[in-house]
């Protein structure tokens, strides 16, 4: 179940699951050590009520589970409706932007026409540092509270109606010595009471609220985590001195304030786009911790599908996501992930497959010998996108000190590797892993990439008056450009190919298959005018052969693409990513302000594939659109975000242009 909702500070991201429940509790960095579904399981905070002698989990039957998104930008808003009960549950959820706490406000209606004694009933089940051992749970009567804690990290559960502090609660064991969990403890609607217990620990309180026929009451519930007991202490007397309503208040007031910060004139746009396009912000930044670590996505549930999670930090999407910040204003959150990620690099001047969130290296199925030859296990594109983007935001922030800081420790020697790592014979990077991660050979993509990364650290060199590795950068770049022209693009079939693979001894083979990333490349990194011939042909192919003919008229990101293909679809899953490519690139070549409406259909499709709350999934079924894979997926807001801005812009230019002629002409 991909993640209905994530709340966070940049030390805590919290995913919600479509019952309003948490499901990803990560901390102290972001996308590292989830306190919930990590590596040992797939466990929940369970949400429910005991009413009329019966109990009843928000994940049973019967619960009808909307998310507001029209409200709260960065606030989790969830209702909950049973009718069989007679019950109606509201919440407003954030984690504060300054305090490391999750406050959560529980409005319970009464919809039946009798009082009744209703209970809220909230269950905890961690796994702190994603280990089932050791972990202890405890109530803590000086402070009124259930502690749950392990090494150098412990968790504070609150819950209070009015000014009241729960007083039923239970403490025991789950998914050991044949115990299910000790929220089956709510079943009778009493809790026990047990005050501690060690191993694997999970915990539940109970709230019980008096709400007379018709009428509601609330409540107030909140984590607070830290590296010490002590430390929670104080945060939670900090939640009580505060208020959590005023926390939760002051909490959406600076998210209102941090996304319309910049002067973007979105009000030209669609509701529903303009709502996407600051959810996605949004979503990005809370993916963004306070150290700068991007991390693909938060959704854990894909590890208990496959071998591991996105929650890592990959140059390529970070870059991409980096980009993104600078597009809409927001350069000095890119630069904290320029400062993180260029800190990773090699010696030999590359960067690796991926990253956990605290910078240590991320697992990767990248191997060092291929073919029985040693090979250098990396996607080049990651390198040279990062010193790419880096051009980017410094054509936003004009920060030349920030530049001149990082260029002997990565531009240099990003830039040296790349003029190094070439393929002699063919004028083109050698082989590396590609963009998809699948292939090791030339890909197109990646010889644009270089292009790119090169003809910036000839802009960096000559900016800082380094005019011999200038005059190297340039002299390669130029190199690169002209056999990409030569060797990537077939005349008889009339596109960019996927790739090559040379050989010394026989002759070099040829992907000559349709990948919408080779047309993107040569794009983005400039190795090609939009209007370019070799580029329009490129994308009359993808028109014919990549673009979905169903329900999910999106792009596909190759012919044959298999990753997450339906067995019930004949079609390989359209991606956000590839799909906001080709709005973006139509928008580049638009002359009128008609043709942008191709463009802005394709952001209404994005728009009409996200989750209740605003989420956006990595791809989705070809019919029944479906989301598929991981959700979010921060790269997939990330090229929304670039499309949108794309529009903006387009759309002003072509306004400006118009009225000039209008002008000329009279």
């Amino acid at each position: 179940m991909a993640r209905a909702h994530t709340v966070g500070n940049g030390n805590i991201l919290v995913g919600f699951d479509h019952c309003g429940q948490v499901r990803d509790f990560y901390y102290p960095y972001v996308g590292q050590s989830n306190h919930v579904s990590g590596a040992s399981g797939n466990y929940t905070h369970r949400i429910g009520v005991y009413v009329d002698d019966t109990m009843s989990w928000f994940s049973d039957d019967g619960w009808d589970i909307s998310i507001d998104t029209e409200r709260y930008v960065a606030t989790g808003a969830f209702s909950a409706y049973n009718e069989q009960l007679q019950i109606k549950v509201e919440t407003r959820d954030v984690v504060h932007n300054e305090t490391n706490v999750l406050l959560r406000y529980f409005t319970v209606h009464n919809l039946a026409t009798s009082d009744r004694t209703i209970k809220l009933m909230l269950s905890q089940q961690f796994r702190i540092h994603e280990s089932r051992r050791g972990d202890t749970g405890m109530y803590d009567p000086r402070v009124k509270s259930i502690i749950h804690y392990k090494g150098d990290t412990a968790f504070l559960v609150h819950g209070r109606v009015g000014e009241q502090s729960f007083s039923e609660y239970n403490i025991g064991l789950f998914g050991i010595e044949g115990k299910e969990g000790t929220y089956y403890d709510a079943f009778d609607g009493e809790l026990s009471g047990n005050p501690i217990e060690h191993g694997s620990v999970d915990s539940v309180i109970a709230l019980p609220m008096s709400i007379p026929a018709g009428g509601s009451a609330e409540a107030e519930y909140w984590v607070a985590v830290g590296a010490s007991v002590t430390e929670v202490h104080d945060i939670h007397r900090y939640v009580l001195e505060e208020q959590p309503a005023r926390l939760i208040k002051s909490t959406e007031s600076y998210w209102r304030a941090w996304v319309t910060k910049e002067p973007s004139d979105t009000t030209v746009l669609p509701a529903d786009l303009e709502q996407l396009y600051y959810r996605s912000l949004v979503v990005m930044r809370m993916h963004t911790g306070n150290n700068g670590a991007i991390i693909a996505s938060s959704d854990t549930d894909m590890l208990h599908h496959g071998r591991d999670t996105y929650s890592y930090v990959w140059p390529r999407d970070g870059a991409m996501i980096a980009h993104a910040f600078d597009s809409a204003g927001y350069g000095d959150v890119s630069k904290e992930f320029f400062t993180f990620i260029t800190k990773q690099l090699e010696r030999g001047g590359y960067l690796m497959h991926k990253y956990c969130a605290d910078g240590s290296l991320g697992s990767s199925w990248h191997p060092w010998i291929i073919d029985g030859k040693a090979e250098f296990p990396i996607q080049e594109d990651e390198t040279a996108l990062v010193l790419f983007m880096l051009y980017q935001n410094y054509l936003v922030e004009r920060d030349i000190e920030f530049v001149e800081s990082i260029y002997n420790t990565f531009i240099e020697p990003a830039a040296e590797f790349m003029v190094e790592f070439m393929e002699s014979r063919l004028g083109l990077p050698q082989s590396s892993f590609d963009l998809w991660e699948e292939q090791f050979a030339i890909s197109t993509f990646t010889a644009s990439a270089v292009y790119g990364a090169l003809t910036a650290a000839e802009r960096f060199a000559e900016m800082l008056g380094k005019e011999e590795p200038a005059r190297v950068y340039r002299a390669v770049a130029q190199r690169v450009q002209t056999s990409i022209l030569e060797h990537l693009y077939d005349k008889q079939a009339g596109f960019f190919i996927k790739n090559i693979r040379p050989h010394d001894d026989r002759e070099d083979e040829r992907g000559c298959v349709l990948d919408s990333s080779s047309f993107y490349g040569p794009l983005l990194f400039g190795v090609v005018e939009p209007d370019d011939e070799r580029l329009v042909r490129t994308f009359q192919a993808m028109e014919e052969r990549l673009a979905v003919q169903a329900s999910s008229a999106g792009y596909i990101r190759y012919e044959g693409d298999n990753y997450y293909k339906m067995h019930d679809a004949d079609s390989p899953n359209p991606w956000v990513v590839t799909t906001m490519w080709v709005a973006q690139y139509l928008i580049a070549i638009a002359q009128t302000e008609a043709d942008l409406e191709r463009p802005l259909e394709l952001l209404h499709w994005t728009a009409s594939h996200t989750s209740g709350a605003g989420m956006l999934a990595e791809q989705m079924h070809p019919y029944t659109r479906k989301q598929l894979s991981t959700a979010p997926l921060v790269w997939s807001h990330a090229e929304y975000v670039l499309a949108v801005q794309a529009y903006l812009r387009k759309r002003v230019e072509l306004i400006q242009n118009d009225s000039s002629t209008t002008s000329t002409d009279q």
